[in-house]
């Protein structure tokens, strides 16, 4: 076995939260659906399937690196109350993932685990875009207020997200 016990068991535990995000991506995108706002919709559905890429390379890794994978049970998707506190709540979610980010590459750094930092390199850099792209939206959300047309109309100006 390439990877160490600890450090599998962390990624297994991000398998989980991933795909956690997913559904909670899953559980916006109908939000603004619902509302017939499709930038946001598409938005929040695009979010959703990165999350589930990201749970995927996870597996992969721990597959690749003799790990035994071993998803957890994924929480359930909150309700959401409003744009405002759907997308502060993704900001926060996407800061917690950063934290947990940093904390599997201490313990690769702990294990003297290269590979292992290098893979989870990547996800440190995806979490500054994310992080970019959630506390641009939230301050654009802020701004329009009860008008969500002006926030689809941002999105669509501004074409695909980076995240």
């Amino acid at each position: 076995m390439l990877i160490s016990d600890k450090l599998t068991k962390g990624m297994n535990d991000q398998v989980g939260r991933e795909l956690g995000a997913s559904s909670q991506y899953l559980q916006l995108a109908s939000y603004f659906a619902r509302d017939n706002l499709r930038e946001l919709a598409a938005f929040f559905f695009r979010q959703a399937d990165e999350e589930r890429e990201h749970a995927v390379k996870f597996v992969h890794y721990l597959v690749d690196t003799g790990g035994k994978v071993a998803i957890p049970q994924v929480m359930a998707a909150q309700d959401v109350a409003s744009a405002e506190a759907g997308v502060q709540a993704a900001l926060d979610g996407e800061l917690k993932v950063t934290e947990q980010i940093n904390d599997l590459s201490a313990i690769a750094a702990e294990d003297q685990d290269y590979a292992a930092l290098r893979f989870l390199g990547w996800f440190s850099e995806e979490q500054v875009e994310e992080i970019s792209t959630m506390s641009e939206l939230l301050s654009v959300v802020r701004r329009a207020g009860d008008q969500l047309l002006l926030v689809e109309e941002y999105l669509s100006r501004r074409g695909e997200p980076h995240a």
